[in-house]
Parts: structure tokens; C-alpha cells; sequence
């Protein structure tokens, strides 16, 4: 029995192949990409330079059930934005809220990492294009969207490599639109559908939000050029 053979090479790859599918859409306000740190970053960087858009990132992070880290029971994201499945945490709001809480702790640490005292981009009328690197349960991924509305984003879209298809029906309910290149059928994990899934470091992901700001400035109108 051989393996089934892997949609994507690498996040480069998937990126690429997503950007050229948000590229044929015709989007109604200026555009800015967030990448869901860490894995959505290298993804989203390969949309942001197919939209020539600017790139950011929207931070969250998974609550995961004790003993099973893996299995999402809520999430929470930058602007104190929480997200709860009620139905994955058999236990009392202080359980809930002791285990968010030191997700916070984190969030906060990504936040200094990664922005390094710059402020998160204007999203206020803008179309935003959250990326991920793949869609499992969405419970993260609608913290998002829920943070990027209250942030007074005009449109919010979803773009994804692979998603399950329970995910899509689930956000699809609240985003604008999503874009997802890959529903599986049988969605067993992310990393199954690339062939390199390295878990990245907080180095890499600011290497790529510094590649994106380098890239905008050069490619950014000159003075002469605004006349």
C-alpha cells in the first residue's frame, strides 16, 4: 500500500496556488492580508505579493481541552475577542477562563515578538484576507474573523489551502466569503496534505513580516509618482 501523495510541497507552494485563486477575484475595497501566525505567515506573505497588498498578522491562539492540547475548545484573538465551544469543555466557566488566561499570557508575548512596537495595521473599511496554512476544527480561525469585524473591516474573507469541510460550513456562516483550494472528505490533520510541515519558530515568522515590509517600501509610490 503506498501513501497518498501530498497536495502541496511546502507553505511556499500552498501560498502560491492560493494566491493566484484570491487573484481572480474582483474585491470591492483596498485590500490588506493577515497571516495566523505561526504557519498562515509564509502562506499569507505569497497572497499579499499576488494581491500586492500589505501583509500583518492577526494573532490567536487555540484553547485546547486538558489532556487533548490538540482538540480546540475555544480560542481567543488580538482586541480581547473569545470564542467558546460550549459543547468540548464539560466544565465551569472558571475552568474555561483559567485556561485562557495563559493563552493570553502568550498572545501578548506574540504580540511584542512580532510587531516589535509598530500598531497593527488600519483594517477600518477594508476588504481583509485572513490566511491560514489549513482549517481543522475553525475554532481559531473564527476568533479572527470575530476580531477583524470589530477592528471595522468592510469584508472579511477566509483563504486556505486545505480545510475539512465541517470548518468551511462553520465559517462560512460568519465570513464573507472563503476560499479554500482542498475539502477533504476525510480530514485527519494539516500536515497531511503537504509534504514539508516544519513547525516554525517566532524568528521565521518576523523574517517573513520583515521580507513583506521591505517589499511594500520599495514597490511604494514615489512622490512624483503620486502626482
Amino acid at each position: 500500500m503506498t501513501d497518498r501523495p501530498r497536495l502541496f510541497a511546502n507553505r511556499v507552494a500552498a501560498g502560491s496556488a492560493l494566491g493566484t485563486a484570491v487573484a481572480a477575484h474582483k474585491w470591492p475595497h483596498p485590500v490588506v492580508v493577515l497571516g495566523l501566525p505561526r504557519g498562515g505567515v509564509p502562506v499569507a506573505y505569497e497572497v499579499a505579493k499576488a494581491l500586492a497588498a500589505p501583509l500583518d498578522v492577526m494573532i490567536v491562539r487555540k484553547i485546547g481541552m486538558p489532556g487533548q492540547p490538540e482538540f480546540a475548545i475555544g480560542a481567543i484573538a488580538s482586541g480581547d475577542v473569545t470564542v467558546r465551544d460550549r459543547a468540548g469543555l464539560a466544565g465551569s466557566e472558571e475552568d474555561f477562563e483559567r485556561l485562557a488566561t495563559r493563552e493570553r499570557a502568550e498572545l501578548q508575548r506574540r504580540e511584542h515578538a512580532y510587531r516589535r512596537g509598530a500598531p497593527p495595521l488600519d483594517l477600518r473599511g477594508k476588504t481583509v484576507i485572513l490566511v491560514d496554512d489549513g482549517i481543522a476544527t475553525g475554532a481559531t480561525m473564527l476568533a479572527a474573523v470575530r476580531a477583524t469585524r470589530r477592528a471595522g473591516a468592510a469584508q472579511v474573507v477566509i483563504a486556505t489551502p486545505v480545510a475539512s469541510v465541517e470548518a468551511v460550513a462553520t465559517l462560512g456562516k460568519e465570513a464573507d466569503e472563503v476560499i479554500c483550494l482542498q475539502r477533504p472528505a476525510f480530514f485527519m490533520s494539516i500536515s497531511e496534505w503537504y509534504g514539508e510541515f516544519a513547525q516554525l519558530q517566532d524568528a521565521e515568522v518576523c523574517a517573513v513580516l520583515d521580507a513583506a515590509r521591505v517589499a511594500r517600501s520599495l514597490h511604494a509610490p514615489t512622490p512624483e509618482g503620486r502626482r
